[in-house]
């Protein structure tokens, strides 16, 4: 079958990222045309799939450059329970890509617990459906789990992190392409693609894909999406159009583009904040407690104290804000004795002499780790 030019640069994508990552060619006999089947021992590698667009072109180009590759191509569909029908939705996903050729295809039924912890519906979501997708690449053994994002939602999650959240640099770098979470790395081959692009995918495939209905693709396209729509469609829906209208042009390319030179930067403020994380930062024994020396944190650059800070409320599982980061580091940089902060999920911060405590409330003198 002769490929388009949109489908070659799909398949691409999908080999420069596994390249990446060290997953190469098993055999040169994988290079002849014809069927092959993948050894036995052969590295697997897991799709993350919901049955849309993205997804599903992503399933079809790593069926097809697994077995350009001799490896094994495996999919995990998780069904959040969220909406009406979505174990029909999970079930049709699950078949498709089966008809694709992926083997094994994963289901996994998860529960979400609202805005438990001060999350949102939406971000806990993320955590559980992450949590499935971690269980399931430890099943297989996957040596990589492939993320659809795209580059719409790559601008997409830029506009909304560089205006909520005000995360500096890490909200222009956007989402890495490549990142390990609890030990399990994931790859995202297709930032470099439009959704555009998928969809022309799936079309000259003759692929069939499910639309999810809280995207606001049945809203007209010049009516703003009202706000009981999850923040991410309504920048995919109201806000990119008009930004596009607006400098007249392709505004995820231009935001694509800053998103590699901020992550170079972002790369090497990570690469300091691992050394003085090492200098100055100890969890307890069941990593449910932290202690930064502010003596040793006092040295460091602004720019990376915060970034320790922000790293041990994060490993701790602790949502936080930037007043919260800020606030912390005053008990280093304008240490007069101040008492407690108060963090979510019950945690709060303390200093003693040159030990800043993070833990659950009221057990400093028994939390576990000193500095």
């Amino acid at each position: 079958m002769a490929y388009s030019a949109t489908i070659k640069k799909a398949i691409g994508c999908v080999r420069n990222a596994l390249a990446a990552a060290g997953i190469e060619r098993q055999d040169p006999r994988f290079a002849k045309h014809g069927e092959h089947a993948a050894l036995a021992d052969a590295p697997t590698i897991l799709v993350a799939c919901s049955g849309g667009r993205d997804s599903m072109a992503l399933a079809a180009m790593s069926h097809i450059v697994c077995g350009m590759l001799g490896i094994h191509c495996a999919a995990v569909i998780v069904d959040h329970q969220l909406q009406a029908g979505s174990g029909q939705v999970a079930h049709v996903a699950a078949s498709r890509c089966e008809d694709l050729g992926l083997d094994p295809v994963i289901v996994r039924v998860i529960d979400v617990k609202g805005t438990e912890n001060g999350r949102s519906v939406e971000d806990a979501a993320r955590q559980a459906r992450y949590e499935a997708i971690i269980e399931v690449a430890r099943d297989v053994d996957a040596a990589a789990v492939l993320l659809a994002h795209t580059r719409d939602d790559q601008a997409e999650t830029v506009l909304m992190d560089a205006l909520t959240r005000s995360s500096g640099i890490d909200a222009l770098a956007g989402m890495p392409s490549a990142f390990v979470r609890d030990g399990i790395r994931f790859l995202r081959p297709f930032l470099d693609l439009t959704r555009a692009q998928t969809t022309a995918i799936c079309t000259e495939l003759k692929m069939q894909w499910w639309d999810d209905p809280t995207n606001g693709d049945t809203v007209a396209a010049h009516d703003p999406l009202p706000r009981h729509y999850p923040l991410r469609s309504r920048v995919r829906h109201t806000l990119m159009p008009y930004l596009c209208q607006f400098f007249d042009g392709d505004v995820s390319a231009h935001l694509a583009q800053a998103t590699r030179v901020a992550s170079v930067d972002r790369d090497f403020l990570e690469l300091e904040t691992d050394d003085w994380c090492r200098q100055a930062v100890r969890f307890d024994v069941d990593g449910a407690a932290a202690a930064i020396r502010a003596d040793v944190l006092l040295g460091a650059h602004s720019a990376i104290r915060r970034r320790v800070i922000a790293r041990v409320l994060a490993q701790l599982d602790i949502p936080f804000s930037l007043h919260h980061v800020l606030s912390i580091e005053a008990l280093v940089v304008d240490w007069h004795g101040q008492g407690d902060l108060s963090l979510p999920r019950g945690y709060s911060v303390n200093r003693q002499k040159h030990v800043i405590r993070v833990c659950k409330n009221g057990v400093y003198a028994n939390c576990g780790c000193t500095g």
